[in-house]
């Protein structure tokens, strides 16, 4: 896209005057959903802002699937089985643009994505805590609209299209028939919509479902591998519930912020010297090696803003696609990861009271990864440390025979905790800790 065009662009997104807020005050009013606008393809910026898109997908008449493809359509199948979805944290992958016979191509695009995702920090360290599930969306026609030209439709399943509010790559789909396959999902915890396509593109809708649960829905183009970039960014979003550190420079109205301290965790009004003495913000992480290069510290611009706002590294990638999450972005993000899912979860059934020929079991996931992370595994007998049984998923209940010294119904408990150095927040390193209790009698 030449310079002019991307002008052109920012042109119609930036269209209404800032306010003060620190989301991104460009975003048109009025109905529809809001989505961010993927960085140009030529370039590294991560994205161009937000705008408000319809809800409905561009695509023909839908056309009568035979009864074969009825039978594959919407079929589920979890691809990465890391326990039980209550204690687990749910992808839903669904594919647009693949008919009844490309299929098996949805799902190795599918395990692509997913291998692309987790080659990515934090996601390396923590995809045990992930389930995976694909939903065969089947197409009558392969591809999508908008590929290559803006005057081309295709009858598809989920109505996907690029030149979304006349923005090239901007890929839309109809809300409503995605949610009609993530609903078929046991659960959905962040949707993923992979397009039959190598065109670049993608869009975040970082809205929660109001119905079925869901933090939001990225789409991308499944043959595009920047367009996967732009998915990973969006996460950053709807998991961490971080905010664009890119900016506008030379667009009127965004010289600078002046509105309150945003809530954001990766933006702020205060330099580093305010955020050291205030201990705000990602003050523990000041002066630290970040995984994007160079240091944490407070660099103006962010937030959309050339000045007043500040970030908390030169380059991560919730600025630029490509790179890795910064230090303080990490952080977030696992945080975003405990909200949905714990690393203790019990295989025993705990609605019933234990016997001595009975044993108490639990899934504890396996962490991965380069950062020195190391698991706790602690038992305790009615509160009391069995430290004898430390490290241990499982104890048979005969072992504590020597302990129960009565017939009284006692507790029996395991606790997990993760003691991540990624990790430096007391309130969210709060939240990284789960227990799991049974009775026990003799």
């Amino acid at each position: 896209m030449t310079a002019v065009a991307v002008a052109a662009v920012l042109a119609a997104v930036l269209a209404a005057q800032p306010g003060s807020a620190a989301a991104d005050p460009a975003t048109p009013a009025g109905a529809g959903a809001e989505v961010e606008i993927p960085g140009p393809e030529h370039g590294t910026v991560a994205g161009s802002g937000h705008t408000r898109v319809p809800r409905e997908g561009q695509d023909r008449p839908a056309s009568r699937l035979s009864a074969a493809e009825a039978a594959a359509d919407g079929e589920v199948a979890k691809m990465v089985d890391n326990g039980p979805t209550t204690d687990r944290l749910d992808i839903v992958v669904v594919g647009d643009g693949y008919t009844a016979a490309e299929q098996g191509r949805f799902h190795a695009d599918a395990a692509e994505k997913w291998a692309e995702l987790t080659a990515v920090e934090p996601y390396t360290t923590y995809r045990n805590l992930f389930n995976v599930w694909t939903v065969d969306a089947v197409s009558n026609q392969s591809g999508v609209s908008g590929d290559p030209g803006p005057g081309t439709v295709r009858d598809t399943a989920l109505g996907s299209y690029f030149w979304c509010g006349d923005i090239e790559r901007l890929l839309c789909i109809d809300q409503d028939k995605v949610d009609g396959y993530v609903a078929k999902a046991p659960e959905a915890d962040l949707v993923l919509v992979l397009a039959n396509s190598a065109k670049y593109g993608g869009a975040g809708y970082n809205e929660p479902s109001a119905t079925l649960g869901y933090e939001g829905i990225s789409t991308a183009s499944a043959g595009n591998e920047k367009s996967g970039q732009v998915a990973i960014h969006e996460t950053g979003h709807s998991l961490g519930k971080l905010a664009d550190e890119y900016f506008y420079p030379d667009h009127p109205g965004y010289e600078r912020y002046t509105g309150p301290e945003p809530g954001d965790a990766n933006i702020t009004t205060l330099d580093a010297a305010d955020l050291a003495s205030r201990h705000a913000k990602w003050h523990h992480w000041l002066g630290e090696p970040s995984p994007d290069g160079g240091t944490v510290g407070a660099y103006e611009g962010g937030g959309y803003y050339v000045t007043g706002l500040r970030r908390p590294t030169e380059n991560s990638l919730m600025r630029s696609l490509g790179k890795p999450f910064n230090l303080p972005g990490v952080e977030a993000m696992i945080a975003g990861f405990y909200r949905k899912a714990q690393i203790a979860t019990a295989v025993t059934p705990t609605d019933r009271t234990l016997r001595a020929r009975d044993t108490a079991k639990a899934l504890v996931p396996q962490l991965t990864g380069t950062d020195g992370r190391r698991l706790t595994i602690r038992w305790y007998l009615d509160g009391r440390e069995l430290k004898f049984l430390a490290g241990r998923t499982q104890v048979r209940v005969s072992e504590l025979t020597g302990r129960l010294l009565d017939l009284r119904t006692h507790r029996l408990s395991i606790t997990a905790q993760d003691r991540s150095p990624s990790v430096r927040d007391r309130g969210i390193s709060a939240a990284m800790t789960s227990t799991v209790s049974w009775k026990v009698r003799l």
